[in-house]
């Protein structure tokens, strides 16, 4: 498992260098998020993969759109409750032209608060990848996630 103060990286690679495995669990998910397999079983037996294996990679492998620009991403973030953290994150946002259309932060659990976003990124404006980068990078920043993308 991996520790809240690791960075994750991203990479962009061309479909050709993709396993066939992490293809055909974006391909499941495709089946279930379309309703035409109504569980992730019956989506893998389509695809071919096993049920573990979607598990296992489902979070980690997302279709990168050239239209990504102009389209909504919604984030986790945990954070240390220290005065400022929020505010560079939100200024980080704004530096990349992102428009936040939702935010929700918890209560603090033990000095950590969980921050939900949702942020527009503006068509031939922000750069997302760019964004989640530095602000993962940020100082208090323990975890990013991102929860999905329209």
């Amino acid at each position: 498992m991996q520790k809240l103060t690791e960075k994750k990286k991203y990479y962009v690679v061309r479909e050709r260098a993709v396993p066939e495995v992490l293809l055909k669990v974006v391909e499941a998910q495709k089946l279930l998020d379309s309703g035409k397999a109504s569980t992730v079983q019956e989506a893998a037996d389509k695809t071919g993969i096993s049920r573990s294996s979607f598990y296992k990679y489902k979070d980690d492998i997302f279709p990168f759109h050239e239209e990504a620009k102009g389209k909504t991403i919604t984030f986790l973030i945990q954070m240390e409750d220290e005065p400022g953290i929020l505010s560079n994150v939100l200024k980080t946002i704004a530096h990349f032209h992102g428009n936040i259309l939702t935010i929700h932060q918890s209560i603090p659990i033990n000095g950590v608060a969980s921050l939900t976003l949702s942020v527009e990124i503006l068509p031939g404006e922000g750069d997302a990848e760019a964004m989640v980068e530095n602000i993962e990078q940020m100082e208090g920043i323990y975890y990013l996630k991102i929860l999905g993308r329209e």
